[in-house]
């Protein structure tokens, strides 16, 4: 079943269009990749899903319009975003990160820190006295609060030390295997994300050239649009 559903979605900075043909759809418990170089319309695509930006296509939530929406009552509908930039409320705690975006459902304090044991030992840590890495676990673990029906990962592991990268792709085949939550990944690791993604869709100057599972894809299509 559709969770997630764009189809010629378009969209502009002023007079500057960034979005031109998106298209891109995401099953119930389904893991989906959106890759593509920097500057093709990867985030962009991410601001129009959350309503951050304003946009034309079909752009449907569990079968309701985004257009009509705001980017609160997106989130309300069960949109949960991880920001490229973490964005974590440097001056509040742990903790109290997570409990102001809690809302009723698994989510809870107990089950973010067992999916992050480290943010549980820093509970009452400032969030900026953290490193990077935590800070990304906390930002997930926030967006998990809100008990989504889909997650969207931007950029989650860019930047990461190595080992933190791992316990963060850990974290995502975790939600995959056990929640069942849909989840939108945006990354340009190809080995990880082939490991946790059931498939993939590529922008090239906002437009979406190719979708697929990724034993489909070919070493032209990986030249041609992901290689720099």
């Amino acid at each position: 079943m559709s969770l997630l559903n764009v189809v010629g979605l378009s969209a502009s900075y002023g007079t500057s269009q960034a979005l031109y043909d998106v298209n891109l759809s995401i099953d119930e418990g389904e893991v989906v990749a959106l890759m593509g170089r920097n500057g093709m319309g990867k985030s962009t695509t991410v601001s129009c899903i959350c309503r951050l930006l304003p946009s034309a296509g079909t752009l449907e939530f569990n079968h309701q319009n985004l257009h009509k929406l705001r980017s609160f009552q997106s989130a309300r509908l069960g949109i949960g975003l991880v920001p490229e930039g973490r964005r974590c409320f440097a001056d509040l705690t742990v903790s109290e990160n997570l409990i102001a975006s809690a809302r009723p459902g698994h989510w809870t304090l107990n089950s973010v820190t067992e999916l992050f044991p480290r943010l549980g030992e820093r509970e009452n840590q400032l969030a900026a006295s953290l490193s990077g890495g935590e800070q990304q676990m906390l930002s997930i673990a926030r967006a998990l609060m809100t008990n989504p029906r889909l997650l969207i990962l931007d950029e989650a592991t860019e930047g990461l030390a190595p080992l933190v990268r791992q316990e963060i792709w850990a974290a995502i085949s975790s939600l995959k295997s056990k929640s069942g939550l849909s989840i939108l990944v945006i990354d340009k690791t190809l080995k990880e994300l082939s490991v946790v993604c059931d498939k993939l869709s590529i922008l090239e100057r906002g437009s979406t050239v190719w979708s697929g599972k990724f034993d489909e894809l070919s070493a032209e299509v990986t030249a041609d649009y992901l290689c720099i």
